[in-house]
C-alpha cells in the first residue's frame, strides 16, 4: 500500500486502540512524543498513520512496564530518535572518522537508556526484597499461630 493510499485513523480511533484518552494523545503531541509532522490548518483534523498507532502503542508499554515519569519518558524517546538519525547517518557513506562519531554516539545513547532501565529494575527489585520479607513473616505467623 503506498503512504498516499496509507489508511488514517482519527484521535478517537487511535485512542481506543491503544487504551489511552484523546486528551492523553494532545498531550503527548504537546511533549513531541507523538509525532507533529503532519501539518493541518486551524481547526482541521489530524490524521494519524498506522505508524503513529505503532509509536503510540510502544510509548505506552514502555511507560508502563518501566513505570516511567512522562519526563524519564521523553528522555527515552528522544534517545531512540537520535539512535534512528544516527542509524540514516550510518548508511549515508560517511568516512571512517565520521563511523567512529556515530558509534561513540550511538554507545552514549544506549547507554542512558539502559541506566534508566537499570534504575528501574533496581527500584522493582527492591520492592520484591520487600514483599518477600512481608510474605516471610505473615507465613511465619501463620505457623506460629498453627503450631
Amino acid at each position: 500500500m503506498s503512504a498516499i493510499h496509507e489508511r488514517t485513523f482519527r484521535i478517537g480511533e487511535i485512542a481506543a486502540q491503544a487504551g489511552v484518552t484523546p486528551r492523553t494523545i494532545r498531550y503527548y503531541e504537546e511533549l513531541g512524543l507523538l509525532g507533529t509532522a503532519d501539518p493541518r490548518s486551524k481547526g482541521a483534523h489530524r490524521q494519524y498513520t498506522e505508524a503513529d498507532v505503532s509509536r503510540l502503542r510502544e510509548l505506552i508499554r514502555l511507560r508502563d512496564l518501566l513505570g516511567l515519569s512522562l519526563e524519564e519518558l521523553v528522555a527515552l524517546a528522544d534517545a531512540e530518535e537520535a539512535r534512528a538519525a544516527l542509524r540514516d547517518q550510518w548508511y549515508g557513506d560517511p568516512t571512517d572518522e565520521e563511523r567512529l562519531a556515530i558509534l561513540d554516539r550511538a554507545v552514549a545513547l544506549a547507554g542512558q537508556q539502559l541506566d534508566l532501565v537499570a534504575t528501574r529494575r533496581a527500584t522493582l527489585d527492591e520492592f520484591s526484597r520487600e514483599l518477600k520479607a512481608k510474605l516471610r513473616r505473615l507465613e511465619q505467623l501463620r505457623r506460629e499461630l498453627g503450631a
